[in-house]
């Protein structure tokens, strides 16, 4: 096994700022268990609750939030990275889902190459956006880069996402393990995704629990578990949100669960 990557330095903005609450890191470990699905169904739930959500794709290399939308926007994440454009000029709006985004940008590198204080800047402009905003979603990318878990220390919630699989498990618990290190009092939450009923995402919960409780001593709150769903997948290869194809479907059902509890927290 490799050796664990050095803690992350910190961002100039951290959870100390007032509107950290309204910052929510949605990250895996691994890539492959629906992570940017659940983040856009997520915002677009919010949304359709009435409240105020910007999705940021921070991924710059695999980025892939327009494409399961269906949009080609034309700012995206690449020009605030090497600074032609500010934040909120690469933010466009999404009317049939009620929500902004931030679209990544895919093959052009991944955000560990840039500079460091592009990344600060790039921080700082989230913090700023989270003032005009209920709630700013950062889809992370998979792994545990530096400028990944850089990222997540701006959120006052991690949400961390999981199959069954053990290397999603496996993946999930090296996340936790890494943010614990790097020193930033994230609430972890945990969603189970593609479970086969409830009761086997609360088994698959409850080992990933009992490992942070036997080697971090600490105990991750389970936020909400989706029911596998083939409407899922013919959502996305439709590149439309479930929520607007099948708002009626099980996983549909589920995801507007874990909103409620991200809207009230």
């Amino acid at each position: 096994m490799s050796s664990a990557p050095s803690p992350a330095a910190v961002l100039p903005a951290t959870p100390s700022q007032p509107t950290a609450h309204r910052l929510v890191a949605i990250a895996s470990g691994k890539g492959g268990v629906g992570k940017t699905w659940l983040a856009i169904t997520i915002a677009h739930a919010l949304a359709r609750r009435g409240h105020r959500t910007l999705l940021f794709d921070g991924d710059l290399g695999l980025a892939n939030v327009d494409i399961q939308l269906g949009l080609m926007p034309a700012r995206d994440l690449g020009g605030v990275v090497t600074g032609r454009l500010t934040l909120a000029q690469a933010t466009t709006p999404y009317p049939a889902g009620g929500f902004d985004i931030v679209a990544g940008r895919s093959g052009c590198g991944r955000l560990a190459g840039v500079p460091q204080g592009r990344l600060a800047t790039l921080g700082q402009q989230l913090t700023a956006a989270a003032a005009e905003y209920d709630h700013v979603l950062l889809d992370l990318g998979a792994g545990l880069e530096r400028t990944v878990r850089q990222f997540a220390q701006l959120a006052g919630t991690c949400v961390v996402v999981t199959t069954d699989e053990p290397t999603a498990l496996t993946d999930a618990y090296a996340f936790i393990k890494m943010a614990q290190m790097d020193g930033t009092p994230l609430s972890i939450r945990i969603v189970v995704n593609m479970a086969s009923s409830v009761r086997d995402g609360e088994r698959t919960f409850g080992a990933l629990s009992r490992a942070c409780d036997s080697f971090l001593k600490m105990s991750p709150e389970l936020l909400g578990i989706v029911r596998r769903d083939t409407k899922v997948r013919e959502a996305i290869r439709c590149q439309t949100p479930l929520l607007t194809r099948f708002p009626t479907s099980d996983a549909a059902a589920d995801v507007e669960g874990i909103a409620a509890r991200i809207a009230v927290q």
